[in-house]
């Protein structure tokens, strides 16, 4: 009889080690899904980085000098020097 119950309680646990790791929390498939989400996350981050770069060198830009300040005003505003013609050429 003793000999019987060993194998049984092994495969058992065989059955319960291999169930946790197909299906449990730290599954494979589990793994694969955070590893996604996590591959996701650090693109995300790395693009979120370079706009703040951009950003920061553009706020650096506006404190050292006005002539960032000049160049928004006259790109994104149409804003014009005195004395200065404003000539718009459009792609046809």
């Amino acid at each position: 009889m003793v000999n019987r119950i060993v194998p049984v309680v092994l495969i058992a646990l065989l059955v319960v080690v291999q169930a946790q790791l197909w299906t449990g929390r730290g599954s494979l498939l589990n793994v694969a899904a955070l590893q996604r989400k996590l591959d996701a996350q650090v693109t995300a981050n790395i693009k979120a980085k370079l706009a703040n770069d951009q950003l920061a060198s553009e706020v650096e830009d506006l404190r050292a000098g006005l002539g960032m300040v000049e160049e928004k005003a006259r790109m994104e505003l149409g804003m014009v020097k005195p004395n200065e013609i404003f000539v718009q050429v459009t792609p046809r």
